[in-house]
């Protein structure tokens, strides 16, 4: 498939879809299977990248995966686990960053682990070394290898008191991933508490783990020396859903998104209806629509959960270009998530990017010479233009740009996109976009 697309913009939207399981989610949860020592299955699994590169990360140790790629079920048997090379798991990885979060699980069943080096989209710092750190306070033997790293637990791994200085989501993972068989009582303090986590925390309970979430951020695990396998439905894909919601904001559209649940979009929806989009939830989804009129330029800023999440800035970025006078966006999360602008600038919107904290409040990055704080102004036409897709949320808000642009306009590199949105090509032909 050629990896890239002619986009007609200069039309709506229109039409039904169907969002499935949260990306940042499913591949968790599929880690979190090496746990059990019975068979699992996850339900509601979208068909993206980056479920086909974890199915081939577990079958390199020896899981037995079963893909119903139709029906969205995922069966994993975990009976005859095996250690993998940490070359082939570079080959299958890719830019994935996943490897690292297997550590734990396979330590716990195989008495060791190994990654590569690993990867990820290009937008900002997200290195390895606080997964390292705890793993190695958990019990962990790191040794360097030429080609990656080497893990072992020669005494086992036991529970660990750990606070972070941010509620980091992938941290936050590893140190449930880790916890749940480790002897004895780890406490997390500062944890991250998104949706995606809290599915992950069920799916864990649901396999034998003892896990208390309190009302400050705090975690406790209580270490169990067995794990069986789960049968769990996925939640939805919030970060689909939030894009789905802002390309019919752009282009004027009417969009229902079957799957989409109202307990994990709260803070969109609010965001939203001040911007002047309109929405109605029923049974099984919520239409998205653009009720005619201004839209409304707003104050936004990124924060973890409970907050606007930065997934969900991107896109809507888009569309506050075309919204009437200045909107100013402050990025907490990911230090250079503003880099996709500068298509958005070459198809005519306004966008000038700063270094200060433009928010209510000053941030970690105010004082690091990054250009995290956004202001647009419009609204302001857009125009086709020759795109190139620096990751996977800025790649789908160029789509959504091309998309609200009139003219035609070619994206590059839309591989990207496939890592995260379930068969968007075909998506958008039903919505009545003029794709090729």
């Amino acid at each position: 498939m050629t990896d890239s697309i002619r986009v007609t913009g200069g039309r709506p939207l229109t039409g039904e879809i169907t969002v499935r399981g949260a990306k940042n989610f499913v591949s968790k949860a599929m880690v979190a299977a090496l746990l059990g020592s019975s068979a699992s299955t996850l339900r509601n699994v979208p068909d993206i990248r980056d479920v086909n590169v974890v199915s081939s990360l577990l079958r390199l140790h020896g899981v037995e995966v079963d893909y119903d790629v139709e029906a969205g079920v995922l069966a994993m048997d975990t009976s005859s686990l095996v250690r993998a090379d940490a070359a082939q798991i570079a080959a299958h990885a890719g830019s994935s960053r996943i490897p690292i979060l297997l550590c734990g699980p396979l330590l716990h069943r195989l008495g060791e682990a190994v990654i590569p080096d690993l990867g990820g989209c290009r937008i900002g710092d997200r290195p390895i070394d606080f997964h390292l750190e705890i793993l190695k306070k958990f019990g962990a033997e790191v040794t360097q290898m030429e080609d990656g790293l080497y893990l072992t637990a020669p005494h086992g791994l036991k529970g660990i008191k750990h606070k972070l200085t941010y509620p980091s989501v992938g941290a936050t993972e590893q140190l449930l991933l880790t916890a749940v068989m480790a002897e004895g009582i780890t406490h997390l303090e500062g944890a991250a508490v998104e949706p995606e986590i809290k599915d992950l925390i069920d799916t864990l309970q649901k396999m034998g783990a003892i896990i208390s979430v309190d009302t400050d951020r705090s975690i406790t695990i209580e270490g169990v020396k067995r794990l069986h396998g789960y049968d769990h439905y996925a939640l939805t894909d919030r970060i689909e859903v939030g894009s789905w919601a802002s390309a019919a904001l752009a282009t004027k559209g009417d969009i229902f998104v079957h799957g989409a649940q109202q307990r994990t979009m709260g803070m969109f929806l609010n965001v939203f209806r001040k911007v002047g989009g309109e929405f109605e939830v029923v049974r099984d989804g919520i239409r998205f629509y653009h009720p005619g009129g201004d839209l409304h330029s707003i104050a936004l800023q990124t924060d973890v959960h409970p907050g606007f999440m930065t997934d969900w800035q991107q896109p809507l970025v888009v569309a506050l270009t075309q919204a009437k006078g200045l909107s100013i966006v402050h990025e907490t999360v990911y230090e250079q998530r503003f880099g996709f602008t500068h298509a958005l600038c070459q198809m005519g919107a306004q966008v000038q990017l700063f270094r200060e904290c433009l928010g209510d409040r000053a941030c970690r990055f105010g004082d690091r010479n990054f250009k995290h704080s956004a202001v647009i102004s419009g609204p302001t036409p857009l125009k086709a233009a020759d795109i190139e897709v620096p990751d996977l949320r800025g790649g789908f808000s160029h789509l959504i740009a091309a998309l609200a642009a009139e003219g035609t306009s070619t994206v590059r590199g839309i591989g990207i996109i496939d890592r995260g949105y379930e068969n968007f090509r075909g998506k958008l032909s039903a919505l009545g976009a003029e794709v090729v």
